[in-house]
């Protein structure tokens, strides 16, 4: 049976999209862009748990490379416009759509790794079949 106090996935998908403390939703989860505090200011949480890994830069490369890849493919589909205005249209929204989703998309990871109680994987002691 869940714990009363614990968030609903909507609250804790919320807590993560606002970069807020996965338990709490009040202090905030980092120090810099991607830099992580060690611990929550207003519930104590240790943050030592937390590992994203390359989650965050998967999620953002893959819906990234299909919205500029689309976008690409209609203008030079479209348009075919020179090489160099491909260059000026798509380096600042590759830019745009990599960087600014980034932070939201780890702190969104890491508040479903609590939510879920995510763990390292490890046998299970027993006898084999």
């Amino acid at each position: 049976m869940p714990d009363p106090t614990s968030p609903t996935l909507t609250e804790s998908a919320l807590r993560g999209l606002a970069c807020k403390c996965p338990r709490c939703g009040r202090g905030k989860l980092f120090a810099g862009f991607l830099t992580l505090r060690p611990d929550c200011e207003a519930c104590g949480l240790d943050y030592a748990f937390i590992d994203t890994g390359d989650g965050p830069a998967i999620f953002i490369i893959m819906l990234a490379g299909a919205i500029v890849v689309a976008c690409a493919l209609i203008v030079e589909v479209k348009y075919q416009p020179p090489l160099w205005v491909h260059a000026v249209l798509w380096l600042p929204l590759i830019l745009a759509t990599t960087l600014l989703p980034l932070r939201a998309m780890k702190s969104l990871l890491i508040a479903l790794q609590l939510h879920h109680q995510a763990a390292p994987g490890r046998l299970i002691d027993g006898e084999p079949k």
